[in-house]
């Protein structure tokens, strides 16, 4: 690869994809905002945030560094879903997606100086009903905190929780790899 790659998150499953995909990058996170303006489209939602890092980053790099931004999002109904902000908030979360089906949104955006391709991947996730007990005990032992959605499809809850998919099981883990290595051979 003739650019360096910089991944602009700090997220180990997005380190651990790219990882898988052989691509050699560095990680650089800055702190971002993550709020989004009134009315846009809840597709666009991780994009302008997936944006707003990718920016961030990029400010300090030089032309020969491709940032790879990225942010995900739960969706019910058309409720967004974020990171739980405690142990009650995170069964409270476990409880309303249990039994139905929701939307995971990863927004990817690759910036290379002025040039951007930026998409958005939705799958469809199909949870089983949950018990209390199954739901304590998945938060209380996993601490999903720093997840959309208080939940990681590769861990206990995925195996055990989830019917089905439809749709890039990786965009459910972070980041729909697959998509941005095309995307990234043609900016590389």
């Amino acid at each position: 690869m003739s650019k360096k790659v910089v991944l602009a998150s700090g997220s180990p499953r997005r380190k651990t994809l790219l990882e898988w995909a052989e691509v050699s990058f560095e990680v650089i996170v800055k702190p971002t905002n993550e709020s989004y303006p009134a009315g846009l489209a809840i597709e666009e939602v991780p994009v302008h945030i997936a944006r707003q890092k990718a920016l961030g980053v990029a400010a300090d790099l030089s032309n020969n560094e491709l940032v790879i931004a990225a942010d995900t999002i739960v969706v019910l109904g058309d409720e967004i879903i974020g990171k739980p902000t405690s142990r009650e908030n995170a069964i409270e979360i476990l409880s309303k997606l249990a039994g139905q089906t929701h939307r995971v949104i990863t927004g990817v955006v690759l910036m290379d100086g002025a040039i951007e391709k930026s998409f958005s991947d939705s799958t469809t996730v199909h949870f089983h009903d949950l018990t209390t007990q199954q739901i304590e005990f998945y938060v209380d032992k996993y601490k999903p905190y720093d997840k959309a959605g208080a939940y990681a499809i590769q861990e206990w809850i995925g195996v055990v929780g989830i019917k089905r998919i439809e749709g890039d099981f990786y965009n459910v883990m972070g980041l729909p790899v697959s998509r941005v290595m095309q995307v990234l051979q043609t900016m590389l």
